[in-house]
C-alpha cells in the first residue's frame, strides 16, 4: 500500500496536480482503505489546524516579508552595485557580481524564487548591456537565486527542522558557511570560464579605489540584517522566530527611512507574503496527511531496517539516496520533494549514524539542485518570466555548469562535514 501510494502521487504530479492536493488526496484515500471513514475524516478535520497553528511555523511569513521589505528598501540593488564596483573589471565580473548580489539578498530573504526574480530584474539588463552571453546571464541568476535556500534566513531549513524535530537555530547557523562556499565556487567557475573564453562577456572599465570604498555604504543594510538575524540566533539572544520578527521589522524601518515603501508596495508585500505562506502551508498539510498514511503502511520502518541490513559502506547508501533526490528533483518542487521523502529517509540516515544537522544542509543543497534541473526547475521559469526574450532551452543550457558546481559542493560537504558542523558546535546552548 505504501508503494502504491507513492506511485499514485508520482502519477498525479506528472499529470499536473499540485503536490499539496495530490498528497492530501492519496493520504486521505489510503487511511480510509486501511482504517475507516472516521479515521480518515478525523485526520482531515483536525490535522491542518494542528499543523499551521504550530508556533515555530510563524517564522516563515516573517522571513518572507523581510525579503519584500529589503527589496523595496533597495538593498538588492545596493549590494549588486557594490559588488559591481569591486569585481566588475574581472573576467566575468558582472556575473560574479550577480552571484554576490544573490548571496547578499539571500541574507534577507528566505525564498529562492524571489531572489532569482529580484536579481534577474537588476542584473540581467546590466550583463546584456556589456555583451554577456544570454545563457550565462540567465544561468547565473537562476543558479545564484538558489543560495537563499542555504544562507539564513531559509524557509526550507525551518521546515526541515520542524519535520525532523531538530534545532532550527542550529540549522540556520549551519547553512551560513556552506552557502558562502557555494557562492565562492560559482564565482571561481565564472572567472576561469570567462577568462578562457572572453567572448562570453566583456569586463567593465576599472573603478577607482575611492569609488569602491564609497560603494561599501550600500552594504550597510544587508550587514545590519545579517548581524541582527544570524548574530542574534548564534549568540542565543533571539529564538529563530524572534530573529525573524526583528529582521522583518528592521527591513521595514530601512524601507521607511529611505522613503521607498509606499502604501501600494506595503499592500503588495503583505499580499505576496500571504500567497507564498499559504502555498508553503498547503504543501506541509498535504504531505503530513500522506505521512500519516505511510506510518500505517509500515513502509518507513521497513525501509530503515532494509538499509541498515545492507552489507555496504554507509556512504554508498548516502550516495544512492542523493541520486534518488536528483531524479525526484526533475519532477517535484523542493519543499514537496523534501517533505515527501523525509519520513522514509530520515530514520535510515539517523540509523546509519549521520549527523541530522549535517544531513539537513546536504538535503537542502539537493533541493537547490532541484530548483534548476529540467523540466521542473522553478528558478529557471522565474528567470524566463523576467527575461522573456531569452528562450527557455537557453536558460537550461546556461545552468549546466552551475549544476556541476553544485555536485562538487555536495561532494565537499560530504568529504569535509566540518564545513557544516563547525558553527553549530560553537553555539551557546
Amino acid at each position: 500500500m505504501g508503494y502504491l501510494g507513492l506511485s499514485a502521487i508520482f502519477v498525479l504530479v506528472v499529470l499536473g496536480m499540485r503536490i499539496a492536493f495530490a498528497t492530501a488526496l492519496v493520504g486521505f484515500g489510503g487511511i480510509y482503505i486501511l482504517k475507516n471513514w472516521a479515521a480518515a475524516s478525523g485526520v482531515m478535520g483536525f490535522l491542518p489546524h494542528g499543523i499551521v497553528a504550530h508556533y515555530s511555523l510563524s517564522v516563515i511569513p516573517l522571513f518572507i516579508i523581510m525579503g519584500y521589505f529589503a527589496f523595496y528598501a533597495g538593498l538588492t540593488r545596493d549590494i549588486f552595485w557594490t559588488a559591481r564596483q569591486w569585481v566588475g573589471h574581472l573576467p566575468g565580473g558582472l556575473a560574479i557580481a550577480s552571484v554576490l548580489g544573490c548571496a547578499g539578498f539571500a541574507a534577507c530573504s528566505g525564498a529562492s524564487t524571489a531572489s532569482a526574480a529580484v536579481m534577474g530584474k537588476v542584473a540581467i539588463p546590466e550583463m546584456r548591456e556589456y555583451g554577456y552571453d544570454r545563457k550565462l546571464a540567465a544561468g547565473v541568476v537562476a543558479a545564484g537565486g538558489t543560495l537563499a535556500s542555504l544562507i539564513p534566513p531559509s524557509v526550507i531549513l525551518v521546515i526541515y527542522g520542524i519535520i525532523t524535530e531538530q534545532s532550527i537555530g542550529k540549522l540556520l547557523v549551519a547553512g551560513f558557511i556552506p552557502g558562502i562556499v557555494s557562492a565562492i565556487i560559482y564565482a571561481a567557475m565564472i572567472y576561469f570560464r570567462v577568462k578562457r573564453n572572453p567572448a562570453l562577456g566583456r569586463p567593465m572599465p576599472p573603478v577607482s579605489l575611492k569609488r569602491k570604498l564609497i560603494s561599501l555604504r550600500g552594504t550597510s543594510g544587508i550587514l545590519l540584517l545579517i548581524l541582527l538575524i544570524l548574530g542574534g540566533i548564534y549568540s542565543g539572544a533571539f529564538t529563530p522566530t524572534e530573529a525573524g520578527g526583528a529582521g522583518a521589522f528592521g527591513a521595514f524601518l530601512m524601507a521607511l527611512g529611505l522613503r521607498r515603501l509606499t502604501w501600494a508596495r506595503l499592500k503588495e508585500s503583505l499580499l505576496e507574503t500571504g500567497k507564498t505562506t499559504i502555498m508553503v502551508f498547503a504543501i506541509i498539510v498535504g504531505v503530513l496527511i500522506f505521512v500519516r498514511f505511510l506510518a500505517l503502511t509500515g513502509l518507513p520502518s521497513m525501509f530503515t531496517e532494509t538499509v541498515l541490513a545492507l552489507p555496504v559502506n554507509r556512504y554508498f547508501v548516502l550516495v544512492a539516496i542523493l541520486m534518488v533526490y536528483i531524479f525526484l528533483g526533475m519532477f517535484l518542487d523542493a519543499i514537496g520533494m523534501m517533505m515527501l521523502t523525509l519520513p522514509i529517509v530520515f530514520p535510515a540516515i539517523i540509523g546509519l549514524g549521520f549527523d541530522p544537522i549535517w544531513f539537513g544542509i546536504i538535503l537542502v543543497k539537493m533541493c537547490e539542485i532541484c530548483l534548476i534541473t529540467p523540466p521542473v526547475g522553478l528558478n529557471v521559469y522565474v528567470v524566463r518570466s523576467v527575461a522573456p526574450d531569452i528562450p527557455l532551452e537557453e536558460i537550461f543550457v546556461g545552468i549546466l555548469p552551475f549544476l556541476i558546481m553544485d555536485i562538487l559542493t555536495v561532494a565537499l560537504l560530504v568529504i569535509f562535514p566540518q564545513i557544516v558542523t563547525f558553527l553549530p558546535a560553537t553555539m551557546n546552548k
